[in-house]
């Protein structure tokens, strides 16, 4: 079975058991574990993946994320782990706190359904607000397996899937832009299109036409 194939029958998995998963733990065991291993690492190599990696903040010592991914006896990736029925909206800050006393050069935040990548693109050693990369798992599309597949042991390079990222983080931000420009279209936008279909002269006289009743 090819890597596709196993992260397509993992989603599969998680639908069908997600009700009975009833603490963090749980989900910790029977969603995230399994990603971890089918993107190739020993989760009982306590040397290469590293539960209760211990960061501490500031003045509070001790302070601990679930996991941490080592390479080269450094850790490269911090998991921040939650139930499957939280929104992650709520705890990105504390991934984030984690990340800003780590060498790690990534984190993901997860509730075993939605994973979100973060990098420190925008600054360095300060995790950037937005992911580079997010999917649903049981939703995940071709391109974003892709690009899951590069953060496999086997293929993992640091300055790739940071250049990757970068080049992500702002696809996805376009698009958004995009999306929104589409939803509730500005002047400019509208003033754009309209010199691809309009003579110059009547841009301006179409567009506060478009306006005046009400279209845009």
């Amino acid at each position: 079975m090819d890597f596709k194939d196993l992260i397509k029958q993992l989603g599969e998995r998680v639908i069908k058991l997600k009700e009975q998963i009833l603490t963090e733990e749980a989900a910790k065991n029977a969603f995230i574990m399994p990603l971890l291993q089918i993107l190739g690492y020993d989760v009982l190599n306590p040397l290469e993946v590293v539960p209760e990696y211990i960061s501490d903040i500031g003045i509070k010592k001790g302070e601990k994320i679930d996991y941490a991914i080592f390479k080269d006896g450094n850790p490269t990736i911090l998991i921040e782990c939650k139930h499957w029925a939280q929104n992650l909206n709520l705890h990105d800050g504390q991934l984030l706190r984690y990340f800003h006393v780590s060498k790690a050069k990534f984190g993901i935040l997860t509730n075993g359904i939605t994973y979100r990548f973060y990098s420190d693109l925008v600054e360095a050693n300060k995790m950037d607000e937005k992911p580079f990369l997010e999917f649903n798992i049981h939703e995940i599309k071709d391109n974003q397996v892709e690009e899951l597949k590069k953060i496999h042991k086997s293929s993992f390079d640091a300055e790739s899937i940071t250049n990757t990222a970068s080049e992500l983080k702002y696809t996805n931000e376009l698009k958004q832009l995009l999306q929104q420009e589409l939803n509730n279209p500005s002047p400019d936008f509208v003033k754009l299109f309209a010199r691809l279909k309009y003579p110059s002269v009547l841009i301006k006289r179409y567009v506060n036409n478009l306006y005046s009743i009400g279209t845009i």
